[in-house]
Formats: structure tokens, C-alpha cells, sequence
């Protein structure tokens, strides 16, 4: 018998043939579907769904009552609050059964995003690395690289460094964080980060 080499709480359901990284924790009634596959030491807790065909990176983050349905990626570093939800299908009907790949539309949330505790991200949207969406917000369409965004629905209101601060450009489209000092350049309504 294989050796696992992370850590659950007796009440979670780890499905058969679902991939657990090194030094990851899920705790009490989280449940992992059949074929998800998880990073090195991520934190899953109380009450988290990770649906069959869902990917997570390394040390992703996902606090209480957070579910993630199949057609969900997520990259290494990601946040996501408690309560924060992702769905998977766009035109649901109780009447008219949508459960199978075909009607699946992919999320993907990239390196080091973040998401506030009771946000919805509808599926099929990008959201990008180093992005910021605040708590309660609903996410329909794409998110740009560091862009933070709030409201239902999520429209963009500022920028965001790496380390979770806010940054403001100047007229030269330069920013400076004030916390960690990296820097970042703007152009054609999109931010890097160029130190």
C-alpha cells in the first residue's frame, strides 16, 4: 500500500484515484472527487469540494465552504476566501440535465490570484496572475494580470501588486508598491511588474 504523503481529517472523503501533493492539508468534511489532482502542501479547509477533473497547483490556499466544480484550474499561490464558489456550466436547467464535459465551460485562475470570501466566478472566465477579487464580487468575464476588481458584477477598479497591496500609476504609467517596492510598468491597459 502506498504511503500518503499528506494529511486528512478522518471526516474527509478522498476519492479514489483523486492525486494529493506532498504536505497538503484537507480538514473536516471537505470532500476531493475522483481524478482531481492537487499540488504540494495546499490548504484545504472545512468543507471543501474539489470536483473530479479539477487541477490546483502548489501551495493554493482554500479556506471554508469553498467548492470548485470540474472545468476548474488553478495555478500555483491562488486564494480563495471562504464561501467563494465557481460554477461550470453557463445556461443551467433542473429539467433539461447539463451534468456531462460537453457542456462544461473552463475556468482559469492563474499564479497568485486571489479571491474574496463569498465571490462567484462564472464559468469560462480567465482570471489573471496577481489578480484581486474582492469579497461578495461576481466575476463574468475576464480578469487582467494584477487588475483589481469588485461588484456584481466585478468591474476593474485598480491595480494590485504581487504582495497584495494596492498600486497607483503615474502619468508615465509607473508604479512603485509602497509596502515591498516592487515595480511595475503600464501600457495598452495592462500591468507588469519590470523589478
Amino acid at each position: 500500500m502506498k504511503e500518503k504523503k499528506y494529511w486528512a481529517h478522518g471526516t474527509a472523503v478522498v476519492d479514489e484515484g483523486a492525486e494529493i501533493g506532498e504536505g497538503t492539508k484537507i480538514w473536516h468534511f471537505s470532500h476531493i472527487a475522483q481524478d482531481a489532482k492537487i499540488g504540494k502542501n495546499c490548504k484545504l479547509g472545512q468543507n471543501v469540494y474539489v470536483g473530479p477533473n479539477v487541477v490546483i497547483g502548489n501551495n493554493v490556499k482554500l479556506q471554508n465552504n469553498v467548492s470548485l466544480y470540474e472545468g476548474a484550474v488553478l495555478e500555483d499561490d491562488v486564494f480563495c476566501g471562504p464561501s467563494s464558489v465557481f460554477t461550470n456550466i453557463f445556461n443551467p436547467r433542473s429539467a433539461f440535465p447539463r451534468n456531462s464535459a460537453e457542456f462544461f465551460r473552463k475556468t482559469h485562475v492563474k499564479k497568485g490570484a486571489s479571491i474574496g470570501a463569498n465571490a462567484t466566478i462564472v464559468c469560462g472566465v480567465t482570471l489573471g496572475r496577481h489578480a484581486f477579487v474582492g469579497a461578495g464580487s461576481v466575476v463574468t468575464k475576464d480578469v487582467k494580470d494584477h487588475a483589481l476588481v469588485y461588484g456584481n458584477p466585478a468591474r476593474q477598479m485598480g491595480w494590485m501588486c504581487e504582495c497584495g497591496e494596492k498600486i497607483e500609476f503615474d502619468d508615465k504609467g509607473r508604479a512603485k508598491c509602497k509596502t515591498c517596492s516592487k515595480e511595475y510598468k503600464k501600457a495598452h491597459d495592462a500591468a507588469e511588474r519590470i523589478k
